[in-house]
């Protein structure tokens, strides 16, 4: 299939070829006719993308910030490398997709093959997406007219925060394609509209639709044209849809309000407020968020919980009907909002218009018909290459962020020979797997383990199926790199011991390894020979300054990221069981209390370690630090000498006879000669982690996340 991306670095448009999605639970395939360009959003991206370094930095001071503070804590070159890749990646285009319906997962009810859809689907021939956010076409409804629905619906979440009732006025300032159609929309709740923009096209259009209009450009006042709308009283309400750092469409919206007037701003505006202007007529002013209740809610959009209708009467997917019935009704009319049609294949030339035409706005983008069946989920990317069978041959399971800046990379690195690459949306892999000289790019992963060329795997997936593919791996005979943690459950971990026995019974069975790249670091490496020449015990502190991550990020659900203990602080673990170089005999864990107006999350822990020689330990991982200090400070204590690593930067020897310090020019935290010892591992036959020690430190780690959670 053909999919459009955006490149950030420089702004380039292209239209590339990639495997179809794989289809999940809860989700449909669905087969694109026709999507909508949105020219407020893609080109603000479009316009990103084609400026400046400098003119980046000047459009999210808030990133230039986190940017110096990573140069503090990790040093310049790391700094720019993160920057660079970040940059590089391209992202996806378009949220306004029509199209039939071809696959539908499973637990998808009200939905069927051959179905006509509304999405908020990328520009793409195939896209998937959740049932949540589909909607089914009218009969009567054409597919140009429908690819509105999305934008449509942004408006109309705008407008039901307004709560506007028949016979107000309002304002809708900046009469784009979502200001054009909310102008429609307040129209037909029986409203009087004010239409406020520089463009006297737009506005044009807006007089068609039955509002009275306002040109600053010209020198028409904007405050004076909303209180003559509102017979002197000034209007009830104010939709800003303008797209613009000034400040002065919020100025001129509580100027131009009545008392108790409603302000909600859709789009984006400066926002520098007076205060006078808003205590005086104690008004209200609200940002509305898409397209309504569930954006950015994972269990909605990703795990298919609706909201109960009785609570939540209008969600992503209801707002979508809603504005579908209003097409069918013919109370809502788009064909005069169309400027542009263009092919798929003529992308570039659409955005180039965008970027061009101040006065596009309804610009689509038509599709071939659509196919009978998805297509192909795997796809060439280079020439066939000749493999060597005595090396390893890699497949890898996905293509992330950090697959793609770190893992990848690091095995490249290492001389790795690249076959298929595997994402489940299929794009990311084609991005990454043409970078990295990949043979070929996958959504398929049972596919790929059916290919005899390949005899190693890494597993960079969501940790909730880490266990799983590497059984299903080593079951295949193909040796297994498994990104920490190795399992998120003892039943996970069981089944995945149980797979390692089985295909070690009776002959030499294929490599386990997890990449717990710290104990492979230059700096750890150098603490573990220095710490062989002491035979008692020592005392460990580990402190990781972990940083604050939302509680419904997907790193904290126990049942997807298994939490950040499980996730993260296992890396510790592991590090402090390689240093003491003696099992791990005892475990006490607590948490940080329950604190009201905080989410009871578990990475705010001490974690100590009793070992078997006598040694013990603690880990702090700790998500309530600043950031400005080190992200990671590993301490040693022994016969009576210290040792202390910043960072994997600057390592400290306090009273070791022959050694003061090593420092690196750049952070090294060992990936690069982690992902060469599991290459060695597999040519010699010989572990690069005892798999007694994988298992226990999952074991442990386990162990430490149940203690937290009982408290």
């Amino acid at each position: 299939m053909k999919q459009i991306l955006q490149n950030l670095g420089n702004g380039e448009t292209s239209v590339v070829e990639a495997p179809a999605p794989q289809l999940l639970a809860g989700t449909v395939m669905i087969a694109s006719s026709v999507s909508l360009v949105s020219a407020g959003t893609e080109r603000m991206l479009v316009e990103f993308g084609r400026a400046s370094l400098l003119s980046k930095a000047r459009q999210q001071p808030q990133r230039v910030a986190m940017v110096l503070n990573k140069v503090k804590t990790d040093g310049l070159l790391t700094t720019i490398e993160a920057v660079r890749s970040k940059l590089s990646e391209p992202i996806a285009l378009g949220y306004c997709n029509v199209g039939r319906v071809i696959e539908v997962g499973a637990g998808v009810a009200g939905l069927a093959i051959g179905d006509r859809v509304v999405s908020n689907g990328p520009h793409a021939e195939v896209v998937r997406v959740a049932a949540t956010l589909c909607a089914k076409i009218p009969d009567n409804v054409n597919d140009e007219s429908a690819v509105f629905t999305v934008v449509a619906a942004i408006g109309l979440q705008g407008i039901r925060l307004a709560k506007p009732s028949l016979g107000e006025v309002f304002s809708v300032t900046g009469v784009g394609l979502i200001g054009l159609l909310t102008v429609q929309l307040l129209r037909a709740h029986g409203c009087s509209v004010l239409a406020i923009d520089f463009d006297e096209s737009r506005l044009d259009l807006a007089r068609q639709f039955g509002a009275t209009t306002c040109n600053p450009g010209r020198g028409e006042d904007p405050v004076a044209a909303g209180l003559a709308a509102s017979r002197g009283r000034g209007v009830d309400g104010v939709i800003l849809t303008a797209s613009t750092a000034s400040s002065d469409p919020v100025t001129q919206a509580a100027q131009m309000s009545r008392k108790r007037g409603r302000i909600i701003l859709v789009g984006v505006t400066g926002l520098e407020l007076n205060r006078a202007d808003f205590y005086e007529k104690e008004l209200s002013f609200q940002v509305s968020c898409s397209y309504g209740p569930g954006r950015y809610d994972p269990a909605y959009e990703q795990g298919g919980h609706d909201y109960p209708l009785a609570f939540v009467r209008w969600t992503e997917q209801r707002n979508f009907e809603a504005v579908l019935d209003m097409l069918a009704a013919g109370q809502l009319h788009t064909q005069p909002l169309v400027t542009h049609r263009f092919a798929l294949d003529e992308a570039g030339l659409a955005y180039d218009a965008l970027a061009e035409q101040r006065q596009a706005l309804g610009m689509l983008l038509q599709y071939p018909t659509a196919p009978q069946r998805p297509p192909t989920r795997v796809i060439a990317l280079a020439t066939a290459a000749r493999f060597d069978p005595q090396r390893p041959v890699l497949g890898f399971m996905g293509a992330g962020n950090y697959a793609s800046r770190i893992l990848i990379p690091a095995f490249k690195a290492a001389g790795a020979q690249f076959h298929t690459i595997v994402a489940s949306g299929g794009i990311s892999a084609v991005i990454h797997g043409d970078k990295a000289g990949f043979c070929a790019a996958s959504s398929d992963i049972d596919a790929m383990l059916e290919v005899s060329a390949i005899n190693a795997v890494a597993i960079v997936t969501r940790h909730d199926s880490h266990a799983r593919f590497a059984s299903r791996a080593l079951a295949a005979g193909k040796h297994v790199f498994v990104e920490k943690p190795v399992a998120i459950d003892l039943p996970g971990l069981s089944a995945l011991q149980a797979a390692y026995a089985a295909a070690h019974e009776n002959r030499a069975g294929p490599q386990l390894m997890v990449g717990f790249n710290r104990r492979f670091s230059p700096q750890v490496q150098k603490i573990k020979a220095l710490l062989q020449t002491v035979a008692e015990p020592k005392s460990f502190i580990m402190t990781m300054n972990a940083g604050a991550i939302a509680p419904n990020h997907w790193t904290q659900d126990q049942a997807v990221g298994g939490g950040r203990i499980v996730g993260e602080a296992c890396h510790f673990i592991d590090l402090m069981r390689f240093l003491a170089g003696s099992p791990i005999v005892s475990i006490q864990a607590r948490r940080m209390g329950n604190s009201p107006g905080l989410a009871v999350t578990e990475d705010k822990a001490s974690i100590t370690l009793g070992f078997e020689d006598g040694s013990f330990g603690t880990i702090l991982y700790l998500a309530n630090g600043s950031a400005s200090f080190p992200k990671e400070r590993i301490e040693v204590f022994a016969a009576g000498r210290i040792l202390q690593l910043d960072n994997f930067r600057k390592l400290t020897g306090y009273g070791w006879p022959g050694f003061r310090k090593l420092n690196l020019w750049r952070q090294d935290k060992g990936q690069n000669a982690c992902a060469k010892a599991f290459l060695q591992a597999i040519e010699q036959g010989v572990p690069a982690i005892a798999p007694d020690e994988i298992f226990e430190v999952a074991r442990v780690t386990l162990d430490v996340a149940e203690q937290l959670r009982r408290q």
